[in-house]
């Protein structure tokens, strides 16, 4: 902590927790842990999957949800009610999720940030009250309750609900799952919310375009603060024996934004002792899988499911190359993990990965959704062993310097600063990023919020 600087009291708000369930995850718990190490008193409230034990916060209080929205996927709507207590579908923010998930809403970052308006409104009776509140990817209208209250509030956003909106059209196959699409992501009210938080932090250049063009938020309140990587963690290993022909790729093959079909079609132009290790959901019906078998290379294509965070750093350690092969990426934590493993990596000129992989130092580009240009990069990459040490040390030296996570969470910090002392003996109200005459609309929903929060 700068000299003269007091510790803050933070909490964080995080619908969802798990490190192995995406990005929003290691942020939360990594960011969580360095800000404690600076000395600040970090409380979290997070809903399922949780994340793994955080014994440097103050507390974690888990705030449950039945995850409707997974049986309307699963089309398993039978068994969408609460269980054990089926009762339990009565309490008011249940029944919304039950309704909402019924009829293909996502309703999640809506209930969740009305529980932790709740959470926090009760602390504050209570005589607990917090310097900055810092939501993670949710921008609920609880959060606007939270303005209302008078507290700062910050968001993390590595990417809009557009983008995954815009691909999610890709993956479509008729009308019906187009209008599925465009009626599940909560993109109207994370706009709306997105606008009225005091700072937005987001991981690259690419996704501060994107939040600017989608959500409509004006460029000064966007804090580009990138992701982090814990590089005591993601180190390399002198000592680890790393297999010259197996290419590792970390990424969904259910979402086309990640690329995973051409990657697999790119195998073909490899040579056949080449292979691919997919830390993916290794389910039988996985996209990549399907994709393999049918060009006949199933025997290449090694699923290992979504492993604990030691064993992706013994797999990245061993590799010989890192794929990415994403069509989109708001900032590409695999490329980054890699490099800091001293592992080259392959990426797709898009998104994000351009700025990492070239800040990074430790990898080469190819056009995206391009099977031939990514297998003629992997393949001259495979063939020059010395080449891909030296782009591994180089992107180590990067990552240390750009992306270790003290630094990221220094960097944070000077934002909550910047923000409460903006606040300090100021009226309650101020600017955001809404747009002129729209006060009315944002006390119309702070009302309304508050009214489901009681």
């Amino acid at each position: 902590m700068s000299s003269g600087a007091r510790p803050l009291r933070i909490c964080f708000v995080a619908y969802r927790g798990n490190m192995r369930c995406g990005g929003q995850g290691v942020y939360l718990w990594f960011l969580v842990r360095e800000l404690a190490r600076l000395g600040h008193h970090v409380d979290v409230l997070v809903g399922p999957p949780y994340p793994d034990e955080m014994p440097f916060a103050k507390s974690v209080t888990q705030l449950p949800n039945e995850q409707f929205w997974g049986g309307w996927f699963a089309r398993d709507r039978a068994g969408m009610l609460p269980r054990p207590d089926p009762l339990r579908i009565f309490e008011p923010l249940n029944f919304y999720e039950l309704a909402a998930s019924w009829f293909g809403f996502l309703p999640e970052p809506f209930a969740f940030s009305v529980r932790a308006l709740r959470q926090i409104a009760t602390r504050a009776k209570l005589g607990i009250h917090y310097d900055i509140v810092h939501d993670v990817q949710c921008l609920g209208w609880g959060d606007l309750g939270l303005i209302g209250m008078g507290l700062p509030v910050v968001t993390t956003v590595h990417h809009p609900l557009t983008v995954d909106r815009r691909f999610s059209f890709v993956r479509d196959e008729g009308f019906r799952d187009a209008l599925g699409t465009m009626t599940f992501y909560p993109i109207g009210m994370q706009a709306f919310v997105a606008r009225r938080v005091q700072r937005l932090f987001t991981s690259s250049a690419e996704s501060a375009r994107t939040i600017q063009a989608d959500f409509g938020v004006r460029s000064e309140r966007i804090r580009m603060v990138a992701n982090g990587v814990d590089t005591d963690l993601f180190s390399p290993d002198p000592a680890a024996s790393r297999n010259p022909r197996e290419l590792l790729c970390v990424g969904r093959a259910s979402d086309p934004n990640k690329g995973l079909v051409t990657l697999i079609d790119a195998l073909p132009h490899l040579p056949g002792d080449v292979f691919l290790t997919l830390v993916d959901d290794p389910h039988p019906d996985n996209v990549a899988r399907r994709r393999a078998e049918a060009l006949g290379l199933g025997e290449r294509v090694r699923i290992a499911g979504r492993v604990p965070t030691e064993e992706l750093v013994t797999l990245y350690r061993r590799a010989a190359l890192v794929v990415v092969p994403s069509r989109y990426e708001g900032f590409g934590l695999p490329a980054a993990e890699a490099m800091a493993c001293g592992t080259p990596v392959v990426a797709c000129a898009a998104g994000a990965l351009p700025e990492v992989v070239e800040t990074g130092g430790g990898g080469v580009l190819v056009p995206p959704a391009n099977p031939e240009a990514l297998a003629d990069a992997i393949a001259r990459l495979l063939e020059q062993p010395e080449h891909r040490a030296e782009l591994g040390a180089r992107g180590r030296l990067g990552v240390e310097k750009a992306y270790a996570w003290p630094q990221v969470a220094e960097a944070t910090a000077e934002v909550y600063a910047e923000v409460v002392a903006a606040r300090r003996g100021r009226p309650q109200r101020t600017t955001t990023s809404a747009r002129a005459g729209s006060t009315r609309a944002t006390r119309s929903k702070v009302s309304s919020v508050a009214r489901a929060a009681n």
